[in-house]
């Protein structure tokens, strides 16, 4: 009965084969290569061959002189980012859905859907270019109403800002899409009835539109915690000078000089798993604690 039902239908298993198979080679088999984390890896050896040493490279990161400012890098970007940058796509996706004029909408969603589509290395080579301290346009400005030109790119204290802002920026308008879709799910009815029992547009906003959004909203909150401490690297990594490493210093570029760089695979493995557990903890604490109080939950 089993095998009828497949061959009926084969179109449908057919399609998950490419997606299966991606997460089969490239999530799974890779798990094999997991355990130099507690080996002493040497490429002459092999994996298998190289010796076990347990969790000495744990330890050692933990102790290591800048375990606690990668750490805390890391947690304090990654907390920015859910606070600021998770909350501003529903905003934004609440008021493209209250926007009547057609044009206008659509001229709002391509805009802010473009910068999606610009590459990193471009988006900073932008932000270096507009905050060049002699020639960038936002140091024009400053230098224009009488003030001194900031240093934007190597004082430390700027770089979370801009990361934080260059994400905004370039992922609201992608991110909005999913929350358009729910709105768009919503039953008009109900608008239409909120609106002959006298209710305006923050009352149907409140009371109608958040509402179908929650699910969703609870969804996507979860996955973004439980992605809490994966950076992007790339933007981290480009935006990082000799002079505001203290505060760009995170474990994804942490990982990256001291496993390609410096040849620690072992250590840098270690650091990549310990990350990866925060990650999963969190994913089953969050997806927990929101489905108790909503109701919905990945699982």
């Amino acid at each position: 009965m089993r095998m009828k039902r497949i061959l009926v239908n084969w179109e449908l298993y057919l399609l998950m084969l490419l997606p299966v198979s991606y997460f089969i080679i490239f999530r799974y088999l890779p798990m094999y290569g997991v355990q130099i984390a507690f080996k002493d890896f040497s490429a002459a050896k092999g994996i298998w061959d190289s010796p076990w040493v347990g969790f000495d490279h744990f330890v050692r990161f933990f102790n290591s002189y800048n375990f606690e400012q990668v750490l805390t890098n890391t947690v304090y970007l990654s907390v920015l980012l859910l606070v600021i940058a998770f909350p501003i796509p529903i905003i934004i996706a609440l008021m493209l859905n209250q926007v009547k004029h057609q044009r206008f909408k659509k001229f709002m969603q391509t805009s802010i859907y473009a910068p999606y589509f610009i590459s990193t290395v471009v988006l900073v080579g932008m932000v270096f270019v507009f905050l060049s301290p002699n020639s960038g346009l936002v140091n024009h400005i400053i230098k224009a109403f009488g003030g001194e030109p900031v240093m934007f790119m190597a004082d430390s204290e700027w770089f979370r800002p801009i990361y934080v802002f260059t994400e905004v920026w370039q992922t609201t308008g992608f991110s909005s899409i999913i929350y358009l879709a729910a709105l768009a799910a919503i039953d008009p009815h109900l608008h239409e009835a909120a609106v002959v029992d006298g209710a305006n547009k923050w009352k149907r906003v409140l009371h109608i539109d958040l509402p179908g959004l929650m699910p969703t909203i609870a969804v996507l909150f979860i996955l973004a915690v439980g992605n809490l401490m994966n950076i992007g690297f790339e933007k981290a990594f480009l935006m990082q000078t000799d002079i505001n490493v203290d505060a760009s210093e995170i474990i994804p570029t942490y990982v990256y000089k001291i496993g390609i760089q410096r040849a620690q695979y072992s250590f840098s493995a270690a650091i990549g798993l310990f990350n990866a557990v925060i990650n999963l903890v969190l994913l089953f604490i969050v997806n927990r604690t929101v489905k108790k109080m909503s109701g919905n939950g990945l699982f």
